[in-house]
């Protein structure tokens, strides 16, 4: 077991001096993690057996209301929505758990956290964020400007220009926020 635990500090997996600490507290935790696809949000209880997942909320799930999910800034805000939305009706409090994550102001990680604080779960951490960046018009600005075979172009091919792309966001939001 100790191996075990040597290897996934030393392969920065788990910070471990953070997780006692955020478990010592007791709270159940909002963790969310970035994967190569996408975005996936949980509320996590701790109990001593093992931790218990309350809720999960994966970017994917957003295909079922028309957005086309990324990894990018407003499906990590719209995938924290879609979470607070399963949890409506359970009045807990969350701590957010960013694993080996370091806090950065423009992180998706900070924008998942504020989707579930905007549509209703409430966390006991202070979130600081550009708003401007949650509907993807930075997104939009870089996608009117480039040209094909760039980054972006993913979204020229599920034919999603940058005017669309606002407005797809609000469609998404308020049926999320139902």
């Amino acid at each position: 077991m100790y191996t075990f635990i040597r290897k996934r500090r030393k392969e920065a997996v788990t910070d471990y001096a953070r997780r006692v600490r955020l478990l010592k507290g007791g709270r159940n935790r909002l963790v969310i993690r970035r994967s190569n696809r996408g975005i996936i949000a949980q509320a996590i209880r701790y109990s001593v057996d093992g931790d218990m997942t309350i809720s999960t909320a994966r970017s994917e799930e957003l295909r079922k209301l028309g957005w086309m999910p990324r990894r990018n800034t407003p499906t990590a805000y719209l995938t924290g929505m879609a979470l607070a939305r399963k949890l409506k009706g359970k009045p807990d409090d969350y701590v957010l758990d960013m694993g080996v994550h370091n806090p950065a102001k423009a992180s998706v990680l900070f924008a998942a956290a504020l989707g579930a604080a905007d549509n209703g779960l409430k966390l006991l951490n202070n979130i600081e964020f550009d708003r401007e960046r949650l509907s993807g018009k930075h997104i939009a600005d870089y996608l009117s400007k480039a040209k094909e075979g760039t980054q972006f172009s993913a979204y020229r091919k599920e034919g999603i220009d940058a005017a669309k792309m606002e407005k797809l966001f609000e469609e998404t939001k308020k049926k999320l926020s139902e």
